[in-house]
């Protein structure tokens, strides 16, 4: 793990702890991320993260809208995977991202408890992750 995913996963333990996030951690975030930070908080500061859960298990996965005008959304890991373009584009292939904005909406939402919370059957939820 590089240094910056080390500062980052210091933050994001700091925010779970507190379920709260100040300005020298949103500076940090912003430092690391850059735009996708940015968009990042749009997203959440309009709703647009889920966690779908299943009922039974307790697993979940979390979606969340994209910003472009078709409003997609994207199925995503928060530390480990999305299935949007910019993950497989900039992150996998190009190396040039730590994370795309959706996973750092998905984790500042949980992190701060702003997520929309979705329960689901386990069958749902096996469906659902089927399709990735």
């Amino acid at each position: 793990m590089g240094a910056s995913s080390l500062v980052a996963e210091t933050v994001w333990k700091e925010i779970e702890s507190t379920h709260s996030v100040t300005d020298d951690q949103i500076s940090i975030l912003h430092f690391l991320f850059g735009k996708n930070f940015e968009r990042a908080t749009r997203i959440v500061d309009q709703r647009g993260v889920k966690r779908i859960v299943g009922e039974s298990s307790g697993r979940w996965i979390f979606q969340v809208v994209g910003e472009s005008r078709k409003k997609e959304e994207y199925f995503c890991f928060a530390e480990h995977y999305c299935a949007c373009y910019s993950f497989f584009y900039d992150i996998v292939n190009r190396g040039e991202q730590l994370c795309c904005k959706h996973q750092l909406a998905a984790r500042l939402a949980a992190s701060v408890g702003a997520c929309v919370e979705v329960k689901v059957s386990d069958e749902q939820l096996a469906l659902l992750l089927s399709k990735l």
